[in-house]
């Protein structure tokens, strides 16, 4: 078992968890497959947090790499930026920029 983390990725958690509900439970070779050719927002981001976690498998030696599965894939908001638009007549609105932080975790197939 393998894991891999990225923390304060600058995409919201919305747009994340999509790609992540899609590699959820496949193959790793079949999940980065699908992650490079993927027209989605964070699926570049996705598709280096898998390879990091494929190499953090293969430096523990513990299961072969051709056997790995994608076990969980969970996405949390991570800290908001507050910045601030001008508007009409001197007033100000908020923009809430909001980051992620995504938790990557790999397993032997089941025999």
């Amino acid at each position: 078992m393998a894991t891999a983390k990225l923390n304060n990725v600058r995409i919201a958690p919305r747009k994340l968890r999509v790609v992540a509900k899609m590699i959820r439970g496949q193959k790793v070779d079949r999940a980065i497959h699908s992650l490079r050719f993927l027209n989605k927002a964070g699926s570049r981001e996705l598709f280096k947090l898998l390879v990091s976690a494929v190499a953090n498998a293969e430096d523990q030696g513990g299961s072969d790499v051709d056997d790995l599965f994608v076990k969980t894939v969970f996405v949390d908001q991570g800290p908001t930026l507050g910045r601030w638009r001008p508007r009409a007549h001197g007033r100000a609105t908020k923009i809430q920029k909001k980051t992620s932080h995504v938790f990557v975790e790999l397993a032997a197939a089941p025999e």
